[in-house]
Order: structure tokens, then sequence, then C-alpha cells
């Protein structure tokens, strides 16, 4: 059960040097995306909000966001002006206006066990189809407008996806794709390549660096000679490399020159008593994570490294929420509405834990916690937190639903509102390379931010009240989006 779990967690990957993503080229909308529009005029005006601007800092209070030819013109005190021909005003009086979400670990796929019964029995193997219909979909309505799928199965899907959102032909976020998973001997999936050795890692990351990705992620199974010379080639091409370790510990890979490492302080496996050298140990990691509380000598130790190195972490709270029991995450009828019949079954199996099952060796809720001290420890010795839900569909973590639980735990976790924002927006963006162009509201970026009813920096919660979200100036409907999918995540 433990190793199901984690592989339930199925992680990803890696940088981010966005292609034409942010050119602001005027794109011609299909008529298929223009059916998601709500706001699509050259010059628009969100006046009386909050603005949250992703910084950290307290909110401005009864602003005028003003948007013309796709970036942000001004940010002042509402009235701006006054209606005239071109222009759509928006009176947004309870409203609050946040960044676009940079989700960076994200995938458009689902994972799927055969078979799989109240009793959680199922039938090998596991596969992973991808969700190319309603992922992207799913992100864009939830707030996110940039996004890393950390981890690709089908990798030439997510490239050609990617080129027709920028394209215009179809709705969903900026994409930064990373190449397929760089995964050793004994991988749980089928559908994954695993490596012979550095040069079958150097020739994967050179050629799908010639195919475009943009980041590539590391698994749990890599060798550390094939975890080096896959950061050696991806260096060379500025192309960065994040990882979901087990067989790797997270001080060997700082060695090596990892960039960035993924799920919190989950898999790290430097104090299993089994772990062998580039080797899997038995707990993934759980053994480390029970007994490296935040004040002690190694958790200082590990956190002053990744520090030094500038090595960013990716927090993905909600998949380890799914898996803690007692505790449940929430039910949201939205949520379960855009699942197929069989993905919202395997949902309600999770949520029950069997009553023939054995006890598990793990307190998952313990070490949520336990991970929740190390992340916000990090980050006041100046580490730079990044955010994703790993959504997988397992145990209710969705796309664009997770992002928003993601925003919600950094906040139970001890960071304000305005702060686990600023981690799940502008962090994200700082990490890329982007902050210039996204990831805050600020006069001459990207107009990508999210129209919400309430107030989530004073009630978390309302970051789920998502009604528009603007990408490159242009306001989708968020509810329209999701309407689209309603049963079909889990399908295609």
């Amino acid at each position: 059960m433990r190793q199901s779990r984690l592989i339930l967690l199925i992680l990803l990957s890696v940088q981010i040097t966005l292609p034409p993503l942010y050119a602001q080229q005027a794109v011609q909308l299909d008529p298929l995306v223009l059916k998601y529009v709500r706001v699509n005029a050259h010059k628009v005006v969100l006046e009386h909000v909050s603005v949250i601007d992703g910084t950290g800092r307290p909110p401005l209070e009864d602003r005028s966001v003003v948007i013309e030819g796709g970036k942000i013109i001004a940010l002042q005190a509402s009235p701006t002006l006054h209606a005239e021909d071109g222009v759509q005003v928006l009176d947004l009086h309870g409203y609050t206006v946040m960044p676009g979400i940079v989700g960076m670990h994200n995938h458009l796929f689902y994972v799927a066990k055969p078979n799989l019964k109240s009793d959680w029995s199922w039938e090998p193997p596991i596969l992973v189809p991808q969700m190319s219909f309603s992922a992207p979909r799913l992100y864009l309505a939830g707030g996110v407008t940039t996004m890393r799928t950390t981890g690709s199965v089908e990798t030439y899907a997510d490239l050609n996806l990617r080129r027709d959102i920028d394209r215009g032909k179809l709705p969903g976020p900026h994409i930064d794709v990373t190449g397929p998973y760089l995964e050793g001997l004994g991988s749980f999936a089928v559908q994954l390549h695993e490596l012979t050795g550095p040069e079958d890692a150097r020739h994967m990351v050179n050629y799908w660096a010639d195919q475009g990705v943009t980041s590539f992620k590391a698994y749990m199974n890599i060798t550390r000679a094939e975890l080096k010379a896959a950061i050696e080639e991806a260096h060379k091409r500025g192309i960065k490399v994040t990882g979901h370790l087990c067989s790797v510990t997270y001080k060997e890979a700082v060695d090596l020159g990892i960039d960035n490492l993924e799920h919190g302080f989950f898999v790290n496996t430097q104090l299993d008593p089994d772990k062998k050298p580039d080797t899997c140990s038995e707990s993934e990691g759980a053994y480390t994570l029970e007994r490296m509380p935040a004040n002690s000598p190694e958790a200082k130790d590990l956190i002053d490294t990744l520090v030094k190195h500038h090595v960013a972490v990716t927090s993905t709270l909600p998949v380890f929420e799914s898996g803690s029991f007692p505790r449940l995450p929430p039910l949201r009828q939205q949520m379960l509405d855009v699942l197929t019949q069989q993905a919202r079954e395997a949902y309600f199996y999770r949520r029950e834990r069997p009553a023939n099952a054995k006890p598990s060796k793990v307190d998952w809720l313990a070490l949520l916690k336990r991970d929740m001290e190390l992340e916000h420890a990090f980050v006041a010795a100046g580490g730079l937190l990044l955010a994703g839900p790993d959504p997988t569909g397992d145990g209710g973590v969705v796309p664009g639903f997770g992002d928003q639980r993601e925003i919600e735990l950094l906040v139970e976790a001890g960071f304000t509102p305005v702060e686990a924002i600023k981690i799940a927006t502008l962090n994200g963006a700082i990490y890329m390379g982007k902050q210039e162009q996204i990831g805050s509201i600020a006069v001459g970026k990207n107009a990508d931010l999210v129209v919400i009813k309430g107030d989530p920096a004073t009630h978390i919660a309302d970051v789920e009240n998502v009604e528009i979200v603007f990408k490159d100036g242009i306001g989708y409907d968020s509810q329209k989006l999701i309407d689209s999918v309603k049963g079909r995540y889990g399908e295609y």
C-alpha cells in the first residue's frame, strides 16, 4: 500500500525556458475557443477590485486594473475612466484579482489501475492515459495560466497541444513541456522508458531538447551516473532538471547540480536504514521524514545546503493529503462532476480504507504535518518554494481544483494567504526566469489574472471561487470550461 501510494504520487520534472509563449503576438482565436471567452476587448478595465499582486504584500483595496493589448497598462485607484468606444469596463465590487497560478507540478494524464475494487485490489499494469482534452480546460478554469508538465508520458502529444493552444486553436494555459521521465530500472509504469546508462540519459536529453521540450524530470530509480549525465546535457542546452527521487538522496542530487526537487521533503531517503547507493529504499523516504523534525541538525544542514546551492523545492501537499488517514480532503461537488463514473468510483474507494487492510506502517497525517513544517523552515531560511498539486486523479487530486487546494494547504502549513499565493504564482515565474512577464500584477506584465468572488486574503477558501481567468488579456469563463468536461476527466 505504501509503495502504491507513492506510485500514485507520480512525479515530475523541471525547468522553464518557455519559447514563444510570451511573445505577445496577436493570436486569432478559433471559434471553438471563443465559445469559452467571456471578456474579449482590446482594452479592459477591472474596476473596484481588491488586488493581491503576488509579491506577498498586503492587498490593494478598491483598485482598477487596466488591460490593453494583452498587457497590464495601469494599476490605480478606482474609478479609472468612463466607458468609451472599444473599452470594456467590469464593475467588480466584492471581487479580488490575483496573478494567474504558475503550476509547477502539473500533469496532462490520469493514472488508472485496471479493475480496481473497493478492497483496493487491482490488476497490472498501471496505465497512464492522456488527458489532452479535459486537463488543459480544468487548469485554465481553476486559474492556472502557466504550467509545467513535470514529467510527460505522451510527450509528442504535449508538444503538439502546447502548439495548438499557443495558436489559439484550443483553450488552455501556457505549457512548459517536460520531457519523458528520466527513469532507471524498475519503473512503475509500462509506458516509461528505462535508462540503460549515462549515455542513454545523454541521448534522451538531447533528442527531446531538439524536439522542443523545455524541462526535464528525473525519477525514482535513476542512478547517480545517469542523473549526472542528464543534468550536464540539459544545462548545456540552458534547460533545468527537477526530480522525484528515491535512489538518489537530496544531498547527492544537489552535489550533481540538480535545480529543483519535487514533493517537498517526502522523498528524501538520506536517513533510510536500508538505503544503498543508486537503489530506492523500502520506505521511499518516509523513514527519513519521520526522523527529521525541522529543528533537527539533519534538517538544518539539508535546508542550508539547498539554499546555498539555489535548489528550489516544489510543494505538492494535496497528493499527500489524499492518503492521510483518518483525515481526508473535503469533497467538492464541482470536482466530482468532472470525473468519469469509473474515476469517481476509484476516488471513493480511495477515501475508504478497506476493513481487511493491514494497518499502515506509516502515519501519513503525521508526515504531512512534518513536511509542512520543513517547507515553512525552508522558506524562512531563504529557499525558493514552488507549488503544484501532482494531479493524477487518484485520491481526488484533479487539475485546477488541486492547484487551488495546494494554496489552501500552504496556509495550513503556516504561510499567510498572500504568502501562499506568492509561492503559487511569482515563485514559479522566478524559477522559470519569467518574473518580468508573469507571476505578479504590475504595469507592463502579461495580463494573466484570476478574478475571484470574495477575499482570499482573509478567507483562503475563497480561492476556489474563480469566475474569470485572463490569459494574455483574454478573459475565459471558468464555469463554461468546467461544464465542457463534465464526466470526462479520466477518459480523455
